[in-house]
């Protein structure tokens, strides 16, 4: 089921919808249906255009990031004995520092988790993340980058089990049932990762963080295609994918 999820992950992205628009146009051009050829290299153009656009990026990402706003610096959280920091991406090699194994994602969860940590007081830091077989858990360079902020060993809860969200929230409601926690990921994820605490039973407190929808630029740079928006729409895409298979309205 990981693999699958994985694969329909990696098709929804502009990339790979343009690119099987292409291999149809091929197809079709093979046959000499001409017509349909060309419409469909059309597509692919608007699609791998209009895709890696940010005005497009910022347009499906901003929906899914606005639902919960970022923590008050003034909210009263005495209560909370656990900061939860979900997995993202990491792949160390060849002795590269921690900062660049964890992905962007993943190294600006971790360092939110750790700011969160010393702002509310004496609390313990979960950190979340699991691996297929022959790879490290991303919970382990979370661990090793908290050390490396200053967090002791007796504070860090590593959870390396889990390889998606719907298993991190199994894990971390086992670990902490219905204990308030505040939980840390990015905000485009937060939507889709705090329904899943929810059904599984926890009590989370939003903590998003990496917001990338609103980043002021020129006016007509939004128009112009490039790597970030094509990132910025592919991880939009996957969210609204993955909330649609939870059954969830937006709206």
């Amino acid at each position: 089921m990981y693999s699958v999820k994985q694969l329909i992950g990696a098709l929804v992205s502009p990339v790979a919808v343009a690119f099987l628009f292409v291999m149809a146009s091929l197809i079709f051009m093979a046959f000499r249906r001409r017509v349909i050829s060309r419409y469909l290299l059309v597509c692919a153009a608007l699609v791998g255009y209009f895709g890696s656009t940010s005005f497009v990026g910022d347009m499906l990402v901003g929906p899914l990031e606005r639902q919960y706003p970022p923590l008050r610096q003034d909210q009263p959280l005495t209560a909370v004995g656990y900061i939860v920091v979900l997995g993202s991406g990491y792949t160390p090699h060849d002795g590269i520092p921690i900062t660049a194994a964890l992905d962007g994602d993943g190294l600006t969860r971790v360092v939110e988790g750790v700011r969160l940590a010393r702002l509310v007081g004496p609390v313990r830091l979960v950190l979340s993340g699991g691996a297929p077989v022959g790879h490290l858990p991303p919970a382990l360079g979370y661990a090793e980058l908290a050390r490396g902020l200053g967090m002791p060993d007796t504070s860090l809860v590593v959870l390396s089990e889990s390889l998606d969200t719907a298993g991190e929230a199994q894990t971390v409601a086992r670990l902490l049932g219905r204990a308030p926690f505040i939980l840390v990921t990015s905000a485009y994820h937060m939507p889709r990762a705090m329904r899943l605490m929810q059904r599984a039973g926890t009590s989370p407190i939003p903590a998003p963080t990496g917001q990338r929808a609103g980043a002021p630029n020129h006016p007509w740079y939004g128009l112009l295609p490039g790597p970030g928006g094509l990132e910025t729409t592919q991880r939009a895409l996957h969210e609204y994918l993955g909330l649609a298979a939870l059954g969830v309205n937006l709206e």
